[in-house]
């Protein structure tokens, strides 16, 4: 018996060795990709198009900039000119402006100048950045510090100030960076959204203890914490090696990834809600792409141990390339918007999402990271 199990115990670190030593067709990863974007710019031709679900909204809010942001990373790793033009032809409609105009605090309007910031540096025009200039110096001049109230916000808003302070070479927009992260890491709520403890966020202050889920356990909800890491990565990409504060997000970074290992599902994606699989407890591919996302940027820059993280994300990118990716290009298992696992469920392979955008834009980021991998 013993024999057994010790031929078991070698049979499962060859294995994981193994798995750890393979790396991803680059070739199959972007078709992937492609095939999804694909199915997306088909169905919306028209970039300007407002979005019709419960109501009317225009096409540059949230859920359309993170697409965006997907697409502009789709297209740093194969640069095509039909991609630059849907994305050039989306910000000049909206006059490269916001959704509630110039004096907006709110981090879903001007997620947006992501993209904007991007196309400018493609091709620099100073009428491309006139509205992310006199938003994102509103914001930089004066005293709030409390405006990412929810998780989410933090990967809406936070790489735009990163952005900002690169091509502006102003140390000042890093700082404001980081003292709004911080409010929100430890001051939102009774003692901040971040739980170090469990290496995880509460999606806000409504979540803070002492709510619970059903089995006891803190609210912890897949799609935020997945933008928390996302944004980590993000401005880690984008600030210099010698920006301060770089080792607060490496270090948050780093503790996420960490809390996130063990609670991945056997079949390669993460439940809706982290800590309660009894929760809606189906799979969900947006905050699954997401924490793919973070993960392999924080492999692929030295951040994460490839041969723990890389057999993490080669299970998630599986199964959300073969369970979530239709062989149209449409990604099923998307929860709808909303702040919390019951909103938008039940959840399916073939249910179609209020916003198809967002979850596409996630499963780009995931894909362009995963296509850097050496």
């Amino acid at each position: 018996m013993k024999k057994i199990l010790l031929f078991f115990a070698i049979s499962l670190i060859y294995s994981g060795t193994a798995m750890a030593q393979q790396t991803f067709d680059r070739n199959l990863v972007l078709k992937q990709m492609q095939l999804a974007n694909g199915y997306f710019m088909d169905k919306w031709p028209d970039t300007g198009k407002t979005i019709i679900t419960n109501k009317e909204r225009p096409s540059n809010i949230w859920t359309r900039g993170v697409y965006y942001e997907g697409l502009m990373a789709l297209h740093e790793i194969y640069p095509k000119e039909a991609y630059y033009n849907y994305a050039y032809s989306w910000s000049q409609f909206h006059k490269w402006g916001f959704n509630s105009g110039n004096t907006t605090r709110n981090a879903d309007n001007y997620c947006a100048a992501q993209t904007y910031i991007d196309l400018y540096n493609l091709e620099p025009d100073a009428e491309k950045l006139k509205n992310t200039k006199a938003n994102i110096n509103m914001l930089l001049n004066t005293p709030q510090l409390n405006d990412w109230s929810w998780i989410d916000a933090i990967q809406m808003g936070m790489p735009v100030f990163a952005k900002m302070g690169v091509l502006e070479k102003d140390n000042r927009y890093f700082e404001k960076m980081y003292e709004m992260y911080m409010f929100s890491r430890n001051k939102h709520g009774d003692h901040g959204l971040y739980n170090p403890k469990d290496g995880l966020w509460w999606r806000d202050a409504d979540f803070d203890p002492p709510y619970k889920e059903p089995n006891g356990e803190d609210c912890y909800w897949s799609r935020g914490n997945g933008w928390v890491i996302a944004a980590l990565a993000k401005v880690l990409t984008i600030i210099p090696e010698n920006a301060p504060h770089r080792e607060q997000y490496v270090k948050d970074l780093k503790a996420m990834a960490t809390a996130l290992v063990p609670i991945q599902r056997a079949d390669g994606f993460w439940n809706v809600s982290l800590h309660d699989p009894t929760n809606y407890g189906e799979k969900e591919a947006s905050g699954t792409a997401l924490f793919v996302y973070g993960i392999a940027y924080g492999i692929n820059s030295g951040i994460l141990k490839k041969e723990t993280y890389l057999p993490v994300i080669q299970k998630a990118w599986n199964a959300l390339t073969k369970e979530s990716l239709h062989e149209n290009g449409f990604l099923g298992f998307l929860q709808s918007t909303g702040k919390e696992p019951k909103d938008g469920q039940p959840l399916s392979y073939d249910k179609i999402p209020d916003f198809e955008d967002y979850g596409l834009g996630c499963f780009l980021l995931a894909g362009s990271e995963i296509y850097k991998m050496k």
